[in-house]
């Protein structure tokens, strides 16, 4: 049962990504006070991450400041800050900042990589879920470039020209897909004493076909446009150690100095916060109407939840399914607080599956149609710019895709902070040389 408060509901949602704005957006003219909590200050728009890794776009270009998305929504307020616990019978959450009430708890926290046990592999490996692993990437794979440039050993040249992307979902596809693009064109004129073009790209996945999610013909159609990009995909295969020098297979070990996570992704902390069982993934159960068995003002949406949809499948962790979520919870909230009965249960509707192959090629599953190829490859650009309404102006970023499509152009191949994103602390920090004023 809600706890009354003297003033006016108040609601607060941790997490500013797809479901935590969906959820603050629908709650805009409804008469509750807001509080938006999130440990960074922007809303990143994590589909397009893959093109910041590889110097398609700047991080300036899918990430947009919190507070200057809701600056005309009088009722949200932003609190930058880290969630330590949530006291359910209290109804406070916990920060590092102080605590704040609620009335109503939207917890839309995101998921972050999983390495399935094997943690020590995300310091050779990073994953793609933040604006600074795709900067680490993206120094990471320019870099290799530019130390095969200057290297006399033709062995570590090799090395340095052989990147390791693991996991054949979406987000593996279109790393691997982009980094050949990036090879063999984008940087084909930059290098003089080697050729960009024989780099290698290898794509690992442990299940019998990539886009598992996908029927099986566009799996096929996908892995035939990686191959034609020269990208060498290897299913059935297990990745058994990841290393600086590498990654170990079953059956080999290959020299890497370039490798890439997509393989797996985790929900940490809700069930702690919310003192709630949790599945494999750390998804939290929760009603049909979105909210916790044991606390019915308490809603978890899009990864941190696990919907049961059809087919014995739950609701993917995928923006639109967020964004269904969040707006469902934000109607239901403004109902309740206007005295309105709330009967309806969520019903996800799948709008379909898309993964983008290079350039010049997607795949994009609509349950009854299937597509793959240019025309494919066009609709997917026009399924993220419509995402991108609201939070930045769709046309500007339809010029700049359409100018880097015509041009090759790369213009965010900065490499910044040369030391490693992981630090090891058991050992002395090495000398740098700091460049004069």
């Amino acid at each position: 049962m809600s706890k009354v408060t003297q003033s006016r509901p108040k609601v607060v949602i941790i997490g500013a990504g797809f479901g935590g704005l969906a959820a603050a957006r629908a709650l805009k003219n409804a008469p509750v006070d807001i509080k938006v909590i999130d440990r960074r200050n922007y809303h990143l728009f994590q589909p397009l991450l893959y093109q910041v890794a590889t110097a398609d776009l700047s991080p300036a270009d899918v990430a947009w400041p919190i507070r200057g998305i809701f600056s005309n929504q009088q009722n949200v307020s932003v609190a930058l800050t880290e969630v330590l616990d949530v006291d359910k019978q209290a109804q406070k959450v916990i920060t590092e900042e102080g605590q704040f009430d609620y009335d109503h708890l939207i917890v839309a926290s995101g998921a972050h990589h999983s390495y399935f046990g094997r943690d020590e592999w995300e310091k050779h490996a990073p994953g793609l879920k933040r604006i600074i692993d795709a900067t680490e990437i993206r120094k990471q794979v320019l870099v290799a470039f530019e130390r095969a440039e200057i290297s006399n050993s033709d062995a570590e040249q090799r090395r340095q020209l052989t990147f390791v992307v693991v996991g054949g979902g979406p987000t593996g596809v279109e790393m691997a897909g982009a980094i050949a693009e990036l090879a063999n064109h984008a940087l084909a004129a930059d290098f003089h004493r080697i050729n960009s073009r024989d780099a290698r790209v290898i794509l690992v996945e442990a299940g019998d076909r990539l886009l598992k999610a996908f029927p099986e013909s566009l799996s096929t159609k996908a892995q035939q446009s990686l191959e034609k990009l020269g990208v060498e995909v290897m299913v059935d295969t297990r990745v058994e150690d990841i290393t600086e020098d590498g990654v170990k297979l079953a059956d080999q070990f290959i020299p890497s100095a370039t490798k890439v996570w997509g393989a797996g992704v985790a929900v940490k902390n809700v069930g702690r916060w919310l003192d709630a069982t949790t599945d494999r993934t750390g998804r939290v159960p929760v009603n049909p109407d979105l909210s916790l068995p044991d606390a019915p003002n308490v809603y978890v949406i899009g990864d941190a939840a696990q919907v049961p949809w059809k087919d014995g499948l739950d609701v993917p962790g995928i923006a639109p399914a967020a964004k269904q979520g969040g707006k469902y919870v934000g109607k239901r909230i403004k109902a309740l607080t206007a005295g309105k009965a709330h009967k309806k249960p969520f019903r996800y509707s799948h709008a379909g599956n898309l993964a983008t192959i290079g350039r010049h090629a997607a795949v994009i599953d609509f349950g009854s149609i299937h597509m793959s190829g240019f025309v494919a490859w066009w609709l997917w650009g026009v399924a993220h710019i419509y995402f991108l309404i609201g939070v930045r102006n769709p046309v500007f970023v339809a010029m700049n895709w359409f100018w880097s499509y015509l041009t090759f152009s790369k213009g965010a191949r900065l490499i910044t902070g040369l030391r490693p994103l992981h630090e090891d602390h058991d050992t002395e920090p090495k000398p740098t040389v700091q460049a004069a004023e």
